[in-house]
């Protein structure tokens, strides 16, 4: 855009109408001046002065430059009334004959018998001149009219498309979601359900108290596992994706029951503040299940010690294990957890830090700062 338009743009209504008026009256008085009678001059008056209400009522104010377009020779109070008129109704025919009214007022003498007077057909040279000029202005305001149409039009054409692509992204989004939900269904809920299954059998069948403990614990931790891929599978399958659907989320009073099912010699010590926002929560929370989970996966028969710290400027939980006293078993993984792990800390501007320690164990460790719950 040009700067000229900008600051055309800038200008407020009412500024514009005024500079119009003053030009109409200057336009008046230089036909007036000198030869005016009363009569003209109130013409002149009525017809600039109207033009302060050209917007509200167009075709009214063009009446009320009709007088002085008969009286004198004056172009801005009858042009600016038609290009108004022009851009505000759609009715060609009304403007067609405004535009023939606003000629034969500007053709004809007063009194009217002296346009009869001398070469007719110079009246008529006049009649289509003024004609013309009376046109230029009805075109002009048609065509400003057409551009705000089409501007208009492509306005609600981009917000057209805009909802289109939403609703297409969306259809994707709730496709996707379904055949991972059918995916999770058919395969995970599967063979964690055989899990169980085997496990309920050896713990009515092993004869050993350990070995009928550790089935139990596997047991209970596939039908919690089921539990959530339940619940997860509901939220796959859902529409509209609002948070409210993703609740309930563990929280810190989920810790002890996460510890106690873990299935690995696991302590519980320290404690958080009360207030830290539940997603906070749900990355302590996270954090601790993901470590216990690597606990099983990669040290057997280690010992884990969850502790909960806070102090004047951050909050966290360290998370540390023994070295592995049986051989690991090779599980499949894809190595995304701790990646995961990271990203939720970063989403509470902290950091978690994974390495192994000088006993043969690992440590994990979540740290955050306070000021972000």
């Amino acid at each position: 855009m040009s700067t000229g338009r900008a600051l055309w743009r800038r200008l407020p209504p009412w500024a514009v109408d005024a500079g119009l008026v003053v030009l109409a009256a200057l336009d008046a008085w230089i036909n007036l001046v000198g030869e005016g009678t009363p009569v003209m001059w109130a013409c002149a008056v009525v017809g600039s002065a109207g033009l302060l209400l050209r917007r509200r009522f167009p075709l009214a104010v063009f009446l009320l430059t009709l007088p002085m377009t008969l009286f004198m020779d004056v172009a801005v109070a009858p042009i600016a009334a038609l290009y108004t008129l022009a851009t505000a109704t759609r009715n060609r025919p009304m403007l067609a004959g405004c535009a023939l009214l606003n000629a034969a007022a500007g053709t004809l003498a007063w009194p009217s018998s002296d346009a009869f007077v001398g070469d007719r057909t110079w009246t008529l040279v006049q009649f289509v001149y003024t004609l013309a000029t009376a046109v230029a202005p009805v075109l002009f305001g048609q065509l400003v009219q057409a551009r705000h149409d089409v501007a208009r039009q492509l306005v609600e054409v981009e917000e057209a498309r805009e909802h289109e692509r939403t609703l297409y992204a969306q259809t994707v989004l709730a496709r996707e979601r379904a055949q991972l939900a059918r995916e999770m269904h058919d395969v995970v809920s599967h063979q964690v359900s055989l899990i169980a299954v085997q496990a309920g059998a050896l713990q009515v069948a092993a004869k050993d108290p350990d070995a009928r403990e550790a089935a139990r614990t596997i047991r209970t931790l596939s039908a919690n596992t089921l539990d959530e891929l339940r619940h997860m599978v509901t939220l796959l399958r859902a529409s509209g994706g609002k948070e409210t659907e993703l609740v309930p989320q563990p929280t810190l009073a989920d810790l002890q029951q996460l510890v106690a099912n873990s299935g690995i010699e696991t302590t519980l010590t320290g404690r958080l503040l009360a207030d830290i926002s539940t997603t906070a929560q749900r990355t302590v929370y996270r954090t601790v299940q993901e470590a216990l989970t690597n606990v099983r996966k990669h040290a057997p028969g280690a010992r884990a010690d969850v502790r909960l710290w806070h102090d004047a400027h951050h909050f966290g939980v360290t998370v540390t294990n023994t070295a592995p006293t049986r051989p690991s078993v090779a599980l499949p993984s894809a190595r995304h957890g701790l990646i995961g792990l990271k990203e939720r800390a970063e989403l509470l501007d902290g950091t978690l830090t994974a390495e192994p320690t000088p006993e043969g164990g690992y440590k994990i460790e979540l740290r955050a700062p306070t000021r972000s719950d």
